[in-house]
């Protein structure tokens, strides 16, 4: 008769092998959406139907804090880096101011390190896929920051293969659109999952661990997809933003994702109130949703066939997946949105979200990229590693406070690289995330500094609790974002030698990071005080 082995036997058992799995050096890939709005992904509030991260999410970690920088260039500066942008040299976009201006020369620094770069002294085959966007006009590509295989545009800005604007670099090297290397009339969304896994391939035929940044364009403007996916969404929007703000604050509540004490936020009073509008533009605007969430909706599908592939090739359990945006949603060019072309969605067209609907992405919080208040600079965040999270963990929200300068950190202790003081003959400088990896088990990461933020003279310092923040033309305010992440109770003159403490610290890193001051705002902009006042009567109830 065979014995039976005790439970605590069975779960030390279940342990060591977790142990002994997720100890050998992952297989990473770091999966960075572009424009996409805290709430636009269904396992954060959204109606579109994204199974495949839905599914990542539920038998993996979601954080509900994590942050980038505010802007497209500066993310992918911080997360290649692990510093702040400006330390990089992308404290702005890829305009080069000089060298007078060190934290403004549009591109990354000898100065730094990539994680391609820092990887690879561990051993890692690396790959970079989709867009770019740190200075490739400047001579700085991926396989010279250390990636040993590249399919990538510059800058992004067309999904379509016949776009008049495309561009596609293999290892540095500009193809024909339509070479037969290439899928036949691609979709940058496809393009990218496409040779994410010919990359893979490759590291596999090397008998190496691999790290594949892959940073797709979507759902950046200009908004394009096939038409017969959008038309599954024409329709379905024709209740406005502000019905679709509430409906998805009331899912994230639900969800667990977000404390029910926390009221939504007002909606900008730019924005006009969606019953004001008449019938052709409100179809305007349905059109406009609809294809955006077409176009997120293939991000996600293109996603489920990456997950597919690595399940395929039966590498999908000691894979660490990592999923964030760069940005929250895009109000850009402001309330009237853009809406060109013969064929909105096609590649000959201009689609830009707009301010409305950019209020639904980025619910329930203030503001959207470009600024600092939490709308602007808050991302979804999954990570998926079979291996190495416990499945008691799966399903769970991560409420740890997070920023894309910690992916660095992170990369380091998954692989176990070293990162160096000196690289071809340059002082490097030290990065300044933590590693995210004890939070994937549940315990806390080991901050000791505040977060930062400078993006258009917007900024912000969060520190534990208390965040301090201003817009460009602003004066400080200062909220208690554990009970009130939506900043709508600013404590600066009840608490002001909190606020002057974090003024402080910014203002020393402000120099540190040598930022210089902006002198512009855009029309999306709107005072917050004056917002919270302007819509004192109108919050809608809970």
């Amino acid at each position: 008769m065979k014995k039976k082995l005790p439970v605590f036997s069975i779960a030390l058992l279940l342990c060591t092998l977790t142990f002994a799995q997720s100890s050998k050096q992952p297989n990473i890939i770091v999966i960075l959406a572009d424009d996409l709005g805290y709430a636009d992904l269904g396992c954060y509030g959204s109606e579109i139907p994204t199974p495949n991260l839905d599914a990542l999410a539920k038998n993996g970690v979601r954080f509900s804090n994590f942050y980038n920088t505010a802007r497209c260039c500066p993310s992918r500066a911080a997360l290649l880096t692990g510093v702040y942008s400006h330390q990089a040299g992308v404290g702005h976009m890829t305009e080069d101011k000089g060298p007078d201006h060190p934290a403004y020369r549009g591109q990354l620094n000898n100065n730094v390190v990539t994680i391609g770069e820092a990887l690879k002294s561990a051993g890692y085959f690396t790959a970079m896929v989709g867009k770019w966007h740190v200075g490739q006009e400047h001579g700085v590509i991926p396989s010279k920051r250390g990636f040993d295989q590249s399919l990538n545009a510059p800058a992004g800005g067309y999904y379509y293969w016949d776009a008049p604007n495309a561009k596609v670099f293999l290892n540095g090297r500009q193809l024909c659109n339509d070479t037969s290397i290439l899928p036949a009339h691609w979709y940058t969304t496809d393009l990218w999952t496409d040779y994410s896994l010919r990359f893979i391939d490759t590291a596999l035929q090397e008998k190496k661990p691999f790290l594949l940044y892959l940073a797709y364009n979507a759902p950046h403007f200009p908004l394009q997809a096939p038409q017969e996916e959008i038309q599954k969404f024409r329709g379905k929007y024709v209740n406005g933003w502000e019905k679709l703000r509430e409906e998805r604050y009331k899912k994230q509540i639900q969800l667990g994702l977000i404390d029910p004490k926390w009221d939504l936020s007002p909606i900008n009073p730019n924005v006009p109130d969606w019953d004001t509008l008449n019938a052709k533009d409100k179809q305007k605007f349905d059109d406009i949703m609809a294809i955006y969430a077409a176009v997120v909706a293939h991000l996600d599908k293109s996603i489920g066939d990456l997950v597919s592939g690595l399940k395929k090739r039966e590498i999908f359990d000691n894979t660490v997946i990592l999923f964030v945006s760069d940005n929250g949603g895009n109000a850009e060019p402001g309330p009237e949105a853009r809406y060109e072309g013969a064929l909105p969605g096609s590649s000959s067209s201009a689609v830009y979200l707009g301010q409305g609907w950019a209020e639904a992405s980025c619910s329930p919080f203030w503001s959207y990229k470009h600024q600092t208040h939490e709308g602007g600079i808050s991302s979804p965040a999954i990570v998926s590693w079979p291996a190495g999270i416990p499945s008691s963990r799966n399903g769970s929200i991560e409420r740890q406070p997070a920023h894309i300068t910690d992916i660095m950190p992170t990369l380091l202790d998954l692989s176990h690289a070293r990162y160096p003081a000196a690289y071809n003959g340059n002082t490097i400088i030290p990065y300044v995330g933590v590693s995210l990896k004890p939070a994937f088990t549940g315990r806390s990461v080991k901050r000791k500094n505040p977060i930062f933020w400078e993006h258009e003279g917007n900024k912000a310092v969060r520190d534990g609790r208390w965040k301090l923040v201003s817009e460009n033309t602003e004066t400080w305010q200062l909220y208690d974002i554990e009970n009130d992440r939506t900043e709508l109770h600013d404590l600066s003159k009840t608490n002001p030698r909190v606020a002057r403490k974090l003024q402080k610290l910014y203002e020393g890193w402000y120099n540190r990071v040598k930022a210089e001051p902006f002198d512009k705002t855009f029309k999306w902009f709107y005072n917050y005080e004056a917002a919270k006042k302007q819509a004192a009567n109108k919050l809608p109830s809970r």
